[in-house]
């Protein structure tokens, strides 16, 4: 069991779904008290009712990750909630599926927007609500596969993850004097809506049938099987617990053996 984790707490964005789910009920169960960020609030309430049947304390909280406010919002309203804040995940993200070649202008401010900003804008109001509150702090970022190695197709998506990546060393360094620490997870393919709309769009791209650019994939795996958001929250978990306080400005892969750095 991850030590130190116990009445912790922890913002995570993208939570109503995949992924933040995982790490919600993770850490959940680790003893954390939980405020759930993400666009859409019935599937928030799905999440939290799980998270309160777990003994702990949770709260909701509407937030496009894009608008820098909304993100300060999101984490005083997790401060004053559950009277708190200790760790932040800046999980939320998006996919792109296209050649660079028709990539338009507004298709790739978006998803900059979205998983380079959302993560930078996050990275900064967390840090300030740590020195705000003389505490350390923990921040972790949702990276990728694709942050350590760029993918056919996923051109843009794989460029705004290795800009999480650079933003976490540059964070690390910048932060450590005030003992935060800045990690992040990179997953690989994950059993998620996520990847149902990726197989989706190389199919249209390519002519593959529905299912075969999953089935590919998973097939290269060396564990022989494709990842679940539990696979993804136990790294998190780790990270966020007083076992990683000497680990910073990492981007860990946790991919059951894809990429090899």
């Amino acid at each position: 069991m991850p030590k130190g984790l116990n009445n912790k707490v922890a913002l995570i964005t993208g939570a109503g779904q995949g992924i933040g789910r995982g790490i919600a009920l993770r850490l959940a169960q680790e003893g954390v008290h939980i405020a759930l960020v993400d666009l859409h609030q019935e599937k928030l309430n799905a999440v939290q009712q799980e998270i309160e049947a777990l003994g702990v304390k949770a709260t909701t909280f509407i937030a496009d990750i894009a608008d820098p406010i909304q993100i300060s919002e999101a984490i005083a309203h997790t401060e004053s909630s559950l009277n708190g804040f200790d760790i932040m995940i800046n999980n939320a993200g998006i996919a792109q599926v296209k050649a660079l070649a028709e990539v338009t202008p507004s298709e790739f401010n978006q998803i900059m927007n979205v998983n380079v900003g959302g993560v930078l804008w996050g990275i900064q109001a967390a840090a300030n609500k740590f020195k705000q509150r003389q505490q350390q702090g923990k921040i972790i970022n949702a990276c990728s596969i694709a942050g350590h190695e760029g993918f056919a197709l996923l051109g843009v998506y794989s460029a705004t993850k290795f800009a999480v990546r650079a933003l976490t060393q540059a964070a690390a360094k910048e932060y450590a004097s005030a003992g935060i620490t800045v990690n992040s997870y990179c997953p690989g393919v994950v059993g998620t809506d996520m990847w149902v709309e990726i197989d989706q769009r190389f199919a249209e791209i390519t002519g593959a049938s529905v299912g075969e650019t999953y089935k590919k994939y998973v097939d290269g795996i060396a564990l022989g099987r494709a990842e679940t958001p539990d696979d993804v929250a136990a790294l998190v978990a780790f990270l966020a617990s007083e076992d990683a306080n000497y680990i910073t400005g990492q981007s860990i892969l946790t991919d059951g053996g894809m990429v090899y750095r």
